[in-house]
C-alpha cells in the first residue's frame, strides 16, 4: 500500500505561478474600460464594460468599421470610443443624412441617424475619421478632427458587462 505524500509549499507555488502568468499575459493583452456617455448608443450604452485589444494595431491595419477606443485630440488624459468610417486618402462625406465614402453610401445598420450638415474632406495619411454612432449626440472627427494613428489605443469587439449586453461589437 502507497502512503499519500504531504502537500509541500513547492506543490502550491507551482499552480500559482501558472495563476500569475497568465494575470500578467491578460494585463498586457486586454484592458477592460467602462464607458462614459452615449455616443456609441444603441450598440454600446453608458456604464457597459468593454474589452480593448490594444495590441490589436501592433499587428494590424486600421479597418473601417472597426470600434476604436482613442485619445481625444484635444486632452489626450481622456478617452472616446469610436467607429472608424475612413481610412487615409479617403474623401468622406457627410450629406442628406448619410455617410458617403469615396461617392459611395456607407451602410450603417448600427448608427442613430441624425441630419449631418455638409461636410467634405479627405483623410490624410497616417489619420483616420471617426463617428459615434449616436451621431446627433456624439462629439467626433466633426469637432475635432481626423485621430492620427497614434491617439488609437485599441481596437474593440468585446462587451463585457452588463451581463445582458455580453457579447461581439458590430
Amino acid at each position: 500500500m502507497r502512503v499519500p505524500r504531504r502537500l509541500t509549499w513547492r506543490d502550491l507555488l507551482r499552480p500559482a505561478r501558472v495563476v500569475v502568468c497568465a494575470a500578467l499575459a491578460w494585463l498586457l493583452l486586454f484592458q477592460v474600460s467602462v464607458v462614459r456617455g452615449s455616443s456609441m448608443a444603441p450598440g454600446i450604452s453608458d456604464g457597459d464594460r468593454i474589452l480593448i485589444e490594444p495590441w490589436s494595431y501592433w499587428v494590424g491595419d486600421v479597418r473601417r468599421g472597426d470600434i476604436v477606443v482613442l485619445q481625444y485630440p484635444l486632452d489626450p488624459t481622456i478617452d472616446y470610443i469610436k467607429r472608424v468610417i475612413g481610412l487615409p486618402g479617403d474623401i468622406v462625406a457627410l450629406a442628406g443624412g448619410r455617410v458617403w465614402v469615396n461617392g459611395d453610401p456607407l451602410p450603417e445598420p448600427y448608427a442613430i441617424a441624425d441630419e449631418l450638415a455638409w461636410h467634405v474632406e479627405r483623410v490624410e495619411s497616417g489619420h483616420c475619421f471617426v463617428l459615434g454612432d449616436n451621431r446627433p449626440r456624439s462629439s467626433d472627427s466633426r469637432e475635432f478632427g481626423q485621430v492620427p494613428f497614434d491617439h488609437l489605443r485599441g481596437r474593440v469587439d468585446l462587451c463585457v458587462w452588463p451581463p445582458t449586453r455580453v457579447g461581439l461589437l458590430q
